[in-house]
């Protein structure tokens, strides 16, 4: 349920609605606009008549939120959320570009494409310490010692990080050593991690599952939220279908509906939704004309000796090619790229 106080609402009376409610079992949480204070309240309303409440006289609208999740909702929270890493802003007309190798090979790999990317124009360095890879064979990360490569490129280049966790166990490693978490697709519903990650004060980024709807994608969010964790930035990577000529198919349809249902701010990962290089240019430019804000992109100075994902990587002249025509794009739109 959604309460719309008048515009003249003091904080006594604030107080005293929240009071109200929270003594009947209800949580409220509040959302200040630019010109209105929203009170959003949590649990079974159905208990509860609305028309009651307009007995207070700077109650303005009541409205019943048919959504599961609340606290996502756009309606208990109009205005965008922005998100801080490491003093990079993500949300509102801001448009972030995210790039670098699917995985951190060595220290010497990490920092040749660091300063590399970062004067492309990504304003945050992206790389996997651990990988959860399909076949157990595979590369499955430098783990630990990944981290810390990034936290070293972290500190020479003045760039933020962004890594992949897998586990509840390593979030301390991950608290200390990069600047976004992100959860992959394959742990969007991981609930225990979820409601872990929801008592920190990082920001996240949380990558639709492969085969999860919008609803399903937002109750995850959800979890993190409910644990007071608000610093979360959604990640759209395309999802699985009967489609076979790119790796999964993106939803670009995603982001409008996103943009309608909630106020935290969506990214695009074009590299795991193509699968192939030759089409992330078409993809990038796509999702930033629809709206996302912001893009993370695989790069990789010698895709062909890549450990992981190098055929779904960009090296660095079509990297560079790509954030210069996102640019114009961004412009177009009004938007401005970091």
């Amino acid at each position: 349920m959604i309460i719309k106080l008048r515009n003249n609402v003091t904080t006594a009376q604030i107080e005293e609605i929240k009071t109200h409610l929270i003594n009947k079992g209800f949580e409220i949480h509040e959302s200040f606009g630019t010109s209105t204070l929203i009170l959003g309240v949590i649990g079974d309303t159905t208990v509860l008549d609305p028309n009651s409440l307009y007995a207070f006289e700077y109650v303005d609208t009541i409205l019943r939120v048919q959504e599961p999740f609340k606290k996502v909702n756009r309606k208990f929270k109009p205005d965008n959320t922005i998100v801080d890493v490491g003093g990079i802003k993500i949300g509102g007309k801001n448009i972030v570009i995210m790039g670098g190798p699917c995985a951190v090979e060595s220290k010497e790999q990490i920092d040749e494409i660091t300063p590399i990317v970062k004067a492309a124009g990504a304003s945050i360095l992206r790389a996997g310490a651990y990988k959860p890879r399909t076949s157990p064979y595979s590369f499955q990360g430098l783990e630990q010692e990944g981290l810390e490569i990034l936290k070293e490129a972290k500190m020479k280049y003045n760039i933020p990080v962004v890594s992949e966790i897998m586990s509840v166990e390593d979030i301390p490693l991950f608290v200390e050593n990069v600047d976004l978490i992100q959860v992959g697709a394959r742990n969007m519903q991981n609930f225990a991690l979820l409601k872990e990650l929801g008592k920190l004060d990082k920001p996240i980024l949380l990558k639709r599952g492969i085969s999860s709807t919008i609803e399903e994608w937002l109750m995850s969010a959800e979890y993190i939220l409910a644990g007071g964790n608000t610093n979360v930035i959604l990640c759209e990577r395309g999802i699985r279908t009967y489609e076979t000529s790119t790796r999964n198919t993106l939803d670009i349809s995603s982001i409008p509906v996103i943009k309608k249902l909630t106020h935290l701010p969506i990214i695009v990962d074009p590299s795991h939704a193509a699968g192939r290089w030759e089409y992330i240019e078409s993809l990038s430019l796509a999702a930033i004309a629809a709206g996302a804000d912001g893009l993370i992109i695989e790069v990789h100075q010698n895709p062909e000796k890549a450990l992981s994902d190098g055929q779904q990587s960009l090296k660095p002249e079509k990297f560079a090619n790509v954030v210069k025509k996102c640019r114009l794009i961004a412009e177009a739109i009004d938007k401005t790229l970091e």
